[in-house]
């Protein structure tokens, strides 16, 4: 699939600091009216699997997004569930991740999340900081950018959260999680509300106190 066309910006070289997530496929008008509404980027979903699934991001919907004005990036599904995370899951997902991105046409340097929430009781921290860690391995390897998403019950610690996982990009759900020391975030979720028929769950880029913040692709002087 050949890479969409748009620059790689920073999130805070945005009009806005205002995005969304959403599990719902976009039209070219479902996204407008967003952007109308003063959502300057959006994040859609990849598959765990070797290739997008039914209502996952593809090039085509991708393309719609870009084209009105919505800068992009993408996380990746958790597992349903308590799930059990391995270091194992997490090269094959890293690797599934980057490849899905590939084939919608994101270009490198576009942030990846990984969405960390969730996590079965059962795993040991060990088990979760290699999840995590091969994860964004793979994810870096292939040119983009990994950033992790701490939701509910991600199984480790605001310090485990800094000190032992490879990644500088950390993005805060709505739900009660640590704080991440020194760095912090440079993301933040709000409430789910539905805005032109379309429920998302907003989010708010902000630099993070060593200047980090996310990637996402954008094409300039787009809005249909």
């Amino acid at each position: 699939m050949a890479t969409l066309s748009g620059n790689v910006v920073s999130g805070t070289s945005l009009k806005t600091n205002k995005g969304f997530d959403t599990a719902t496929r976009l039209t070219v008008q479902t996204a407008q009216t967003l952007a109308n509404n003063g959502y300057s980027f959006c994040i859609r979903y990849l598959s765990r699997q070797s290739g997008q699934q039914s209502g996952d991001l593809d090039n085509t919907e991708a393309g719609a997004i870009l084209l009105t004005g919505l800068a992009l990036m993408a996380v990746q599904h958790c597992e349903g569930g308590y799930w059990i995370a391995n270091g194992s899951k997490g090269t094959t997902y890293g690797a599934n991740a980057a490849a899905n991105a590939q084939s919608i046409g994101l270009p490198k340097g576009v942030t990846l999340w990984l969405d960390l929430e969730q996590v079965s009781s059962s795993c040991s921290s060990t088990d979760i900081i290699a999840y995590c860690n091969n994860w964004y391995d793979q994810v870096n390897a292939s040119g983009y950018e990994p950033g992790i998403y701490v939701g509910a019950n991600c199984g480790l610690t605001g310090t485990q959260l800094y000190n032992n996982l490879k990644f500088q990009h950390y993005w805060k759900s709505m739900s009660t999680v640590p704080s991440i020391p020194t760095r912090g975030y440079q993301m933040t979720q709000s409430a789910t509300t539905t805005v032109g028929g379309i429920s998302i769950d907003p989010d708010t880029i902000t630099a993070d106190s060593l200047g980090g913040t996310p990637h996402l692709i954008y094409q300039p002087g787009t809005n249909v």
